[in-house]
């Protein structure tokens, strides 16, 4: 895409190195402090707040990003399988459009938040980094959970698949909300999904003429 290419070579100059290692380090900082500190309500200082930015808290604006995924030991599971996604993808396109994925991303989290007026999370943008490594290195396998030997591949295809039942069974919020929060995967893969699926429909149109007997 013509348009990315030159976004990217004007973002250059701002870009992030190693930007979920930032990312994922703040998460796991600010775990451990309101584990420390549960009387301080951390989260809700940092969360994507539309009213709250309304009153002039901007920094919400980006803090959200910084919201743990879970809660347990599972948090740092996800933290650290977050970081090695954003590793992997920023090392594959580079800094700059890798920072540009992840920006799409957040900027669709705060457009679905002000449009449904209600708190954002990263969560949709996180799992975002695994469909875009699922569809980039399909057959590179990990260990799902530490144990479980599985490739990335299908990974994408759980997660894909958890994600069309979430948009089943959420409301309109959601639903808003887990649109845009994958835009920046529609932006960067969307044209080449839309191609394969366009030469698959045009192979089994021709197939099926192929069987049909030739008339005289």
């Amino acid at each position: 895409m013509k348009w990315l290419d030159t976004l990217e070579r004007k973002f250059d100059r701002f870009s992030i190195g190693n930007l979920m290692q930032y990312i994922c380090l703040t998460m796991a900082a600010l775990y451990i402090f309101a584990a420390i500190q549960p009387n301080v309500p951390i989260f809700s200082l940092i969360a994507l707040s539309p009213y709250r930015i309304m009153q002039g808290q901007i920094w919400r604006l980006v803090t959200f990003i910084f919201m743990p995924p879970s809660s347990g030991l599972f948090a740092f599971v996800a933290i650290y399988f977050y970081y090695w996604l954003g590793q992997n993808l920023e090392y594959y396109w580079g800094t700059t459009r890798f920072n540009l994925y992840y920006l799409f991303g957040m900027i669709g989290a705060i457009i679905a938040a002000f449009i449904t007026n209600s708190t954002g999370t990263s969560d949709y943008l996180n799992l975002s980094l695994l469909l875009a490594c699922a569809a980039l290195f399909p057959d590179t396998e990990v260990l799902f959970m530490f144990l479980i030997p599985m490739k990335m591949k299908w990974l994408g295809i759980i997660d894909a698949v958890l994600l069309g039942w979430l948009f089943i069974i959420g409301n309109t919020a959601s639903r808003v909300s887990l649109i845009f929060s994958l835009i920046n995967f529609l932006i960067f893969f969307g044209p080449k999904l839309f191609d394969r699926i366009r030469y698959k429909m045009r192979y089994e149109k021709f197939r099926r003429q192929m069987r049909q007997p030739p008339k005289f």
